[in-house]
């Protein structure tokens, strides 16, 4: 449902409505529907992936073909079934803020409590590297990264397009990002195949995550946090996360970013933000500048949407 033809505060009421879902309810912890998403994606990559990495070209194609056999149809079925009722579902089940600041948390609590074995442990729910070395400054800077870096996945990018689209548009890009999450490493078994899950992740990103950075400093040391974009952001190796980290690193003036291990094998990243080395308060401040941007979007729409009515009507 297209943002210009909603009734005054109706896309609004939605967007409140799945928030509020999503603070009370949180993810759910049974038949999530991602979660058989995933057992299909599995499924697909396992059917159609040709070797490890198999042909440049041909395992693109079949990559690309696998991302459209699982992604459209749930897009158009959703599209098809459009009911302002279902949308907010749509958009409840498509947001993971809630989980987010769970995990975040916990992991700050862990550390503030001394324990760092389970700060370990939690913080490897979060993130893809090797955490069984990180102290106490790498364990929050992996988080507080963790946090930022999914504000834009698990909030905001599904809050656009959801504008945009209604409950498809939230479908599509929460699809297509655990897409990304599932295929676009480029390791020796994903490098051809996941091109187009992570290529198509990257497109839908692009304008949300520079939304997600310019809420950020909006909401934190605005001067550091555009300076920290302007900057470092076209170092980092994504795209979109480029922008939302060091706009989040620098709203929080915190270092972020520096070495870390993947799969064995230390990565030189660049640096991000300013100031202090990461530490579990740092964790919290992250969580809390997510958290209000959520009501900073929602007030946006909203006045957006009464502006929009207001001039169809001048």
């Amino acid at each position: 449902m297209p943002l210009a033809s909603l009734a005054p505060l109706a896309l609004p009421a939605q967007l409140a409505g799945a928030l509020l879902l999503d603070r009370v309810l949180g993810e759910p912890r049974r038949f999530h529907p991602l979660v058989g998403f995933g057992h299909l994606a599995d499924a697909m990559e396992r059917l159609w992936r040709a070797g490890a990495p198999g042909m440049p070209v041909g395992n693109r194609l079949r990559g690309l073909l696998a991302w459209m056999l699982i992604v459209v149809p749930f897009v158009a079925l959703a599209a098809w079934l459009s009911h302002p009722v279902l949308d907010v579902l749509l958009l409840y089940l498509a947001l993971g803020g809630q989980s987010l600041a769970g995990h975040g948390r916990r992991v700050a609590a862990d550390l503030a409590a001394g324990d760092l074995a389970a700060a370990r442990l939690h913080v490897g729910w979060m993130v893809s590297r090797d955490v069984s070395s990180l102290d106490e400054e790498g364990i929050a800077r992996a988080t507080t990264e963790s946090v930022l870096e999914n504000g834009l996945d698990a909030v905001f990018g599904a809050l656009f397009w959801f504008c945009l689209f209604g409950g498809a548009g939230a479908v599509l890009f929460r699809l297509v990002n655990t897409l990304d999450a599932m295929w676009g490493y480029k390791d020796d078994r994903r490098l051809y195949f996941g091109w187009a899950a992570a290529r198509l992740d990257d497109l839908l990103g692009f304008v949300p995550a520079r939304l997600t950075a310019l809420t950020y400093a909006l909401l934190g040391d605005t001067r550091t946090a555009l300076a920290c974009w302007r900057v470092q952001a076209g170092a980092w190796a994504s795209p979109n996360a480029g922008p939302v980290m060091a706009a989040g690193a620098g709203a929080l003036r915190v270092q972020l970013g520096g070495a870390a291990m993947y799969h064995g094998r230390c990565e030189a990243r660049p640096k991000l933000g300013a100031g202090d080395t990461a530490a579990a308060a740092d964790i919290v401040r992250a969580v809390a500048l997510v958290e209000r941007g959520q009501w900073l979007w929602l007030g946006g729409v909203a006045l957006g949407s009464l502006l929009i009515r207001g001039m169809a009507h001048g």
